[in-house]
């Protein structure tokens, strides 16, 4: 009997060593049980662009549940940004995802080698030399944008056939936080994309130096529909544009296009479309890099320059969401979604292109002729177009 209690007891132990090994085999193969995972916002979860980032934080949770440890830090300025990145470093998370445009992040990134930094992109990184541990990203925000101003452009068409405006009444507006490239690139795209319904189309824009201003926001677009802007798109943090257009459409017909969150609930009577970047495109693949002990960019599926990746439609890093039926003209879904399909077949040299001729505000002397057209995103995922289009678009300050 004690002979068949030694062996049965040698058998288990085998078999125990024999499961440690195995578990121990796949993790050098490639398998990780947990990983810490933090997000640094530099609002919160009630402003549209955090809340569009934090979709991602929900993914990553929904995918791998209690695999991942989630650790956040909110409301975090540009210049207040060490001390959150070193907490979450020193708590040991893996991997760090920042929507912050702080260039402390690049610079404190070698002092942390075991933990990954990525941050959506805030300058050109083609010319760049960054740690092997810092990775940005960003989604190809002028393709959304451009099918925004399609959607713009089917209702100004409408809008003019219905009497209610004339051709020479074709304004839209819009509310911009700083004159960066990212920004110009953006409503620029929106224009071009309405002018591509509507040739007469113009813009206003508004900036309100601010990411985040209700007030200033809300007051911006009041004062651009007050010039005739018929439609008012952002790039800014706050719900405080819709707003504006519902309360005007009171005394008049003036719709809005939003981005980063849907604004059918605040604006249902003037809400047409919103873009977004979605963000949970990257931040998952990245999350599934370090499980698997791969390089994010061996994993991640856009356009990789180095540790900078972007991409558009074609990759799902930008989508439109909640078209208004109510609202929208008619034939909108069929012209909006040939607009994606083209996106997603790589043709993407005719959004900034045509007759326009663009000088950049900061130096006069430096234009930019569109005849032959310009390629957004080509090298790096932030975007880089920041002329002003002469005689179309109208700034104030």
């Amino acid at each position: 009997m004690k002979r068949v209690y030694i062996t049965t007891v040698l058998a288990c132990l085998v078999m125990l060593a024999a499961f440690i090994v195995f578990f121990r085999v796949l993790n050098l193969s490639g398998k990780r049980d947990s990983l810490k995972v933090g997000f640094i916002y530099d609002n919160d979860e009630s402003t549209p662009y955090t809340y569009n980032f934090s979709i991602a934080k929900d993914e990553v949770e929904k995918k791998y549940g209690d695999r991942v440890t989630i650790m956040t830090r909110s409301n975090v300025l540009d210049d207040e940004m060490e001390e959150p990145l070193r907490e979450l470093a020193d708590e040991g998370c893996d991997i760090i995802f920042l929507n912050g445009y702080s260039e402390l992040v690049v610079e404190l990134a070698p002092e942390y080698p075991d933990t990954q930094f990525c941050q959506t992109s805030y300058m050109d990184m083609s010319d760049q030399t960054v740690p092997a541990n810092y990775h940005t990203f960003k989604g190809e925000a002028y393709q959304g944008r451009y099918v925004s101003g399609i959607v713009a452009g089917m209702k100004i068409q409408q809008m003019i056939s219905d009497g209610v405006i004339g051709e020479d009444q074709a304004t839209i507006g819009f509310v911009a936080a700083f004159p960066t490239s990212e920004v110009i690139s953006g409503y620029t795209a929106f224009l071009l994309g309405a002018r591509s319904v509507v040739p007469t189309t113009k813009m206003r824009v508004s900036y309100t130096h601010t990411w985040s201003s209700y007030a200033h926001e809300k007051n911006a677009a009041r004062k651009l529909i007050n010039e005739g802007c018929v439609i008012i798109s952002q790039h800014t943090d706050t719900i405080g544009p819709a707003i504006a257009c519902e309360e005007a459409s009171q005394n008049g017909e003036v719709y809005f296009i939003g981005y980063n969150q849907s604004m059918s609930e605040v604006a249902p009577a003037t809400s047409l479309v919103t873009s977004r970047i979605c963000w949970e495109t990257y931040v998952v693949a990245a999350v599934d890099a370090l499980m698997v002990n791969k390089s994010i960019e061996s994993v991640v599926s856009g356009k990789i320059h180095g540790t900078d990746v972007s991409a558009g439609f074609e990759k799902g890093w930008v989508e439109m969401i909640d078209l208004n039926m109510q609202v929208m003209a008619p034939g909108t879904q069929e012209v909006m979604d040939r607009a994606i399909e083209q996106f997603k077949h790589g043709n993407v040299a005719n959004v900034f292109k045509g007759d326009y001729v663009g000088v950049d505000p900061l130096d006069p002397s430096d234009t930019c002729d569109l005849s032959k057209g310009y390629i957004e995103n080509e090298n790096t995922s932030y975007p880089l177009f920041h002329y002003i289009l002469k005689d179309i678009i109208t700034v104030e300050e």
